[in-house]
């Protein structure tokens, strides 16, 4: 049997970003989230606000190691892979991930430093700025791969001479037609998965005791955030969708399973679409509705997948699920933090065990529906690399072999799944640590303390060596 090094590439480059996706999405959340705490800290001067933050600190310093070593791997991919769209769109991608680098990545590094090893020795002030620009460097990261990845989705502003792409205008490249609602999706999901892990997190201690204070604070600002983010994430979620259906009509009939070009179009709970039928073999769906969530009209005419030939077409079923799955954790996600809110009468979202024990369980779905939507979002442009301008075949490398893609397939799967077990094994650490009580975290605090200047007014320099005195 001979081994296809165009699947296997495709395999190998869905793992390695879908590994690596879970981890920006949650660091990015998280960053903000620790920088607010260090804000309330600095504001309020409460220990709970600084336990909290160095305990997420130290989650935050695990999860970013993990995101760096898996993040790497992928831009070796463009070189072993797929060198001939490498060259195709090295004026284009070759500065957008350096720019990333330079203004990102060097950014959070330097900072996180700070954040991390500055505790006690330098000024409040400093570290909360830090813990600021650790923030911002995530959010500046995630911008510029991001309109990288809406590029190749939604091209702009290049011309395709002589198989190399050129930039004609980098305005329009950069802020490319799905730019805009792609980085907002994105970034809310980000702090969706930020606000279920720290509030699943923060039931577990509730439900053991401990630190009640401080996770009863924490708990409460995630369930807020939730309570606004949930619905309004489902808002983007839909201009974000109308957008596509703009851009890549292929992509959204797929996503219904709408095969012909019609109005009325169900929307569908259940179907098994059958793409060498060009059909779906069944069908559960609320009439019409389709129509009216992308049309705002019953009658309106909804693109099917038939439009494009058969050699166009995404992988459907795929498309189809994963969009479904998505969608069914978003209005659990939103369910949840209506529960919250209605449970906040007399303090019971801090007692009720159930839903403690859901926010626990809760802490997994952000995951999956990031997941679930990298899939529909790359899924759903197949054949095409860049969309309607390269496809996967014409993007790979020309001289790859079947044996070589699957030797360097399964290297990875066994490299990432010992950096999965040893990350998830030391955030399990952490987690199972917890806060330190504040009697301990006063005592760490202090062995950080700075000495006061040798040749302060109330020492000598042989007093000072003698008998240090610590202050802040």
């Amino acid at each position: 049997m001979e081994l296809d090094p165009l699947l296997l590439s495709r395999l190998q480059f869905a793992f390695v970003v879908s590994f690596h996706a879970i981890f920006p999405v949650f660091t990015i959340g998280l960053a903000s989230y620790i920088a607010v705490l260090h804000g309330l800290f600095y504001k309020t001067d409460n220990p709970a606000w600084d336990r909290l933050a160095m305990f997420w600190t130290r989650v935050f310093a695990v999860v970013f190691g993990m995101g760096v070593v898996s993040g790497i791997v992928m831009s070796f991919q463009f070189g072993t892979n797929w060198s001939n769209f490498s060259l195709a769109a090295a004026n284009f991608l070759g500065p957008m991930l350096s720019y990333e680098v330079v203004t990102a990545f060097f950014l959070e590094a330097a900072f996180l430093g700070v954040l991390l090893f500055g505790r006690g020795k330098v000024p409040e002030g400093v570290h909360l700025f830090a813990a600021i620009m650790v923030a911002v460097g995530t959010f500046i990261s995630s911008f510029w791969i991001l309109s990288a990845n809406s590029w190749m989705q939604t091209p702009a502003g290049v011309e395709l001479i002589d198989g190399s792409f050129r930039v004609t205008a980098w305005g329009e490249a950069i802020f490319n037609p799905s730019f805009g609602w792609r980085f907002a999706h994105m970034v809310m999901a980000s702090f969706l998965t930020g606000g279920f892990v720290v509030a699943g997190v923060s039931a577990w201690y509730l439900l053991i005791r401990r630190d009640v204070e401080a996770n009863r604070k924490a708990l409460s600002m995630c369930l807020w955030l939730l309570l606004v983010l949930t619905p309004a994430q489902a808002l983007v979620g839909d201009f974000h969708g109308l957008n596509t259906l703009e851009h890549q009509p292929t992509k959204v009939a797929a996503m219904e399973g709408n095969w012909e070009t019609r109005g009325n179009v169900p929307l569908l709970l259940f179907a098994w679409p059958d793409k060498q039928a060009q059909a779906n073999r069944f069908e559960i769906g609320i009439p019409s509705l389709a129509s009216v969530i992308l049309k705002h009209d019953p009658s309106g005419v909804v693109p099917g997948i038939s439009e494009a030939p058969p050699e166009e077409q995404p992988p459907v079923a795929i498309v189809f699920w994963a969009f479904r799955i998505m969608v069914a954790i978003g209005f659990l996600m939103i369910a949840v933090a209506l529960t919250g809110l209605w449970l906040r009468r007399g303090g019971r979202v801090y007692e009720h065990r159930g839903y403690l024990q859901l926010l626990r369980v809760m802490t997994v779905t952000p995951f999956l529906a990031v997941l679930a939507g990298w899939f529909v979002t790359e899924t759903g442009r197949a054949p095409w690399l860049v969309y309607g301008m390269m496809t996967h075949a014409e993007g790979l490398t020309p001289s790859l072999t079947g044996g070589m893609a699957l030797f360097t397939l399964v290297g990875y799967v066994a490299v990432y799944a010992v950096v999965f077990w040893a990350g998830v094994y030391y955030l399990t650490r952490v987690v199972r640590n917890g806060m330190l009580p504040e009697d301990e975290h006063a005592a760490v605090d202090g062995e950080v303390e700075r000495p006061m200047r040798p040749l302060s007014a109330a020492h000598t320099p042989f007093e000072q060596d003698a008998a240090p005195t610590w202050r802040r």
